[in-house]
């Protein structure tokens, strides 16, 4: 990993801030899925923040759901805060070095698809935890490892090294945390199909997603991974699954 790798992340956020709502529908079904688990909890009264919170998709579903909270949006990127409503409350903050200051601590601080572009992600749900007020929940929903099965294959059979970004496991996340605090934990599959490679992962793109560490791969490479890439028997088309883990834990 480069030193300059964060802010290759945030450089291809920006770029995509302005189209992102309308590419992002994985994303969007996940902030709404969390924001619902959220709503069946008793949260006490208090701050509420969206950590990582882009054009504040998590953030506008939990607004929604409980129209007298309104959350604070933070985010490493100025161009995807600039998405959010003029009304809204932002912070620009690089997550990496630690969470911005409050005048109490949060009742709730939430994430959606964005832990895993951190550096280090056991320790920053550690230091999310901890800086709950007690009573507080943590609420995260993120893509982790054993997401893009089907790329791993096609690259096994292929030959080509696999370029998917590294995703964290569940078992990592917790590692710092007491089992006990754990008061909802669920990992969902996402599958989305498309008919070849490049149209697949082509969200990924539209969004800004495609950052990697890892080194490009050729046109030929490319050729050779979509001749390997595991196809739906019924349509023929090309499939890549998500794993998506959600988790909310009380202080």
């Amino acid at each position: 990993m480069t030193s300059n790798w964060p802010k290759i992340i945030l450089n291809n956020f920006g770029e995509a801030a302005p189209h992102y709502n309308a590419e992002a529908e994985l994303q969007s079904t996940f902030a709404w899925r969390l924001a619902k688990e959220c709503s069946k909890e008793s949260i006490p009264q208090g701050i509420w923040v969206d950590l990582g919170a882009g054009t504040g998709l998590l953030a506008e579903a939990l607004e929604a759901l409980n129209p007298n909270k309104s959350v604070i949006r933070v985010d490493g990127s100025p161009q995807m805060l600039a998405q959010n409503r003029s009304t809204s409350q932002t912070q620009l903050c690089d997550l990496n070095i630690g969470l911005p200051t409050w005048p109490h601590k949060p009742a709730l601080l939430a994430s959606n698809f964005a832990l895993h572009w951190l550096n280090q992600p056991a320790n920053r749900i550690a230091e999310w935890f901890t800086a709950l007020t007690p009573g507080g929940w943590l609420a995260i929903a993120l893509p982790v490892h054993g997401s893009f099965e089907e790329w791993h294959v096609a690259s096994r059979n292929s030959g080509v090294r696999c370029t998917a970004l590294h995703l964290p496991s569940t078992e990592a996340l917790l590692q710092g945390l007491s089992m006990k605090n754990v008061r909802y934990q669920e990992l969902q599959s996402f599958t989305q199909t498309a008919s070849k490679v490049s149209s697949l992962l082509k969200p990924m793109i539209n969004i800004g997603a495609h950052s990697t560490p890892k080194l490009g791969l050729s046109v030929g490479d490319w050729r050779r991974l979509q001749r390997s890439w595991p196809y739906c028997t019924e349509n023929g088309a090309v499939r890549l699954t998500w794993l998506i883990q959600l988790l909310l834990v009380q202080r």
